[in-house]
This record gives structure tokens, sequence and C-alpha cells, in this order.
């Protein structure tokens, strides 16, 4: 994978959102988020890169310091509290190195998490609003390969090690082709069990990087644009091919539907 510029994605993806968005009616429903109006989804990206802004910013490295972080009441002028925002965490990502210690609900906790989460919320959240609009345009291929690679290993996996186990499935393997990065990901359903620090039971199917040298069972290909809109729930721009085993894919779709919001 190249090196990617995140802080000039999100940039680029922040501004592109904010001006179709403001150019939208509000009360029109984002399809890919059906209880949702324009209005909501303005406010959510705000609302989260102001609260990932004052992660990094500050930097918070406890669990305590992230939840006594107040929200924003949702304001008025929903384009000034975006500009506020979106500023606001550009400045904090650009004046800290990417190793910089720094909270996350991931394994990884280092404002280089941020960097790459940040440009890939801003992505998929500037899709919502083209798909509102009927406004869309291309996406960066490079940018979406690395979207499909974080949701097969981050979004739908990182498994935490240290309280629970990962069993993986060794008939589920799954590979995901980009017909135009040539990029190739392989991932694996399994069960993730374990009791976490607060006393939460999980009990679920997740992914995980594939065992070297296990055969995949279904395939899926398309773009990269198209894959990174598909792993995310949202109308691909073209066709996303799936074959294989039906069972294979089918827990895949039980992954994806439990996995994001």
């Amino acid at each position: 994978m190249v090196s990617l510029d995140y802080l000039g994605a999100l940039a680029a993806n922040s501004d592109r959102f904010a001006e179709v968005i403001a150019r939208t009616p509000q009360d029109r429903p984002v399809p890919s988020c059906p209880d949702w109006t324009a209005a909501d989804l303005w406010f959510h990206l705000g609302e989260v890169q102001w609260f990932w802004a004052r992660i990094v910013g500050g930097p918070l490295t406890e669990t305590a310091d992230v939840e006594a972080l107040p929200e924003p009441e949702r304001p008025d002028d929903l384009g000034a509290f975006f500009t506020k925002a979106t500023t606001a965490l550009r400045e904090a990502l650009a004046a800290v190195p990417p190793e910089t210690p720094a909270w996350s609900w991931a394994e990884e906790q280092t404002a280089g998490f941020s960097r790459r989460r940040q440009a890939q919320e801003a992505l998929i959240h500037r899709v919502d609003a083209e798909l509102t609009a009927g406004d869309r345009t291309p996406l960066d291929a490079a940018l979406a390969a690395d979207g499909v690679a974080e949701a097969l290993t981050v979004m739908y996996g990182d498994p935490p090690r240290d309280w629970g186990e990962f069993r993986p499935d060794p008939a589920r393997v799954i590979e995901v082709v980009s017909t135009d990065t040539g990029d190739r990901w392989r991932t694996q359903v399994g069960r993730f069990t374990g009791t976490s620090s607060s006393g939460t039971t999980h009990d679920l199917l997740t992914l995980d990087v594939a065992t070297p040298g296990v055969e995949p069972s279904a395939v899926i290909s398309g773009t990269a644009a198209d894959l990174d809109c598909w792993l995310w729930r949202r109308t691909p721009y073209g066709e996303v091919i799936t074959e294989g085993d039906p069972a294979t894919l089918e827990a895949l779709a039980h992954v994806m539907r439990k996995g994001l919001n």
C-alpha cells in the first residue's frame, strides 16, 4: 500500500462534504442512513470531528478522560459548527507526530490511528452527502483501497487479544480483490469470545487476517471505490461481484450488519 496523505484527504473530503451538504435541503432523508436527514448528517460529522480534535489535541490517553468530555449541543448554525470542528481536528492532527499516544477504541492508541480513521470517516460521509444530493463524484482509488483494508482489519476486525479469544473458522476464508488497484486481501470469519474489563461478555462473529495457506471459500471483487462503499453498506458506483460458498458470504454479511451503524 502506498503512503497516503491522510491530512490532505481529511481536508479535501471534509471540504467536499461541507460544500455538498450546505446546498442540500436540510430535511431531505439520507438514503444510506435512513433515520437521518441532511441536517443530522451535517451535525454527525461535525460532532465526530469535534470529539477527535479534543482527543488528539489534549492529548487524552485514558478512558476516564474521554468519558468526561461533554458532548456539544446541536447548534442552530450547523455550517459554523462544522467549520469550527473540522478546523480544530485538522490543526490538532497536524500539530503532533503520528506516533503520539492518544486514546482510541481500537488496539492502536496513537494520533496516527485518528489520522487514518478520520480521513476515512470524512470520505464515507462525503459519499453520504453526495448520495443525498444526487451529485456523486469519483473517489480516489488509493484512499478507497486503504478504506477497504481498514474496514476488513479494524472496523470489522481487530479482535482484542488481551481479554478475549478469536477462533477462526477455516471454512470461512474470503479473498477481496480490487480490480483497479490490484490489491488483494484475505480475511477470515471466526468467533470472538471474552469478558472486557467493564464486565461485558462478548460472543460474536468477527474478522481477522486469514491463516496463511488456507484457500478462500468466497471471492469478492470490484473497484476499490465500489468495494469501500459496499463494505460500508453504501451504494457502490458500479458492480461488486460476490462468488463462492453461500454460507461464507452470509457469515460476512452477518459481521457487516453487526459491525457498523
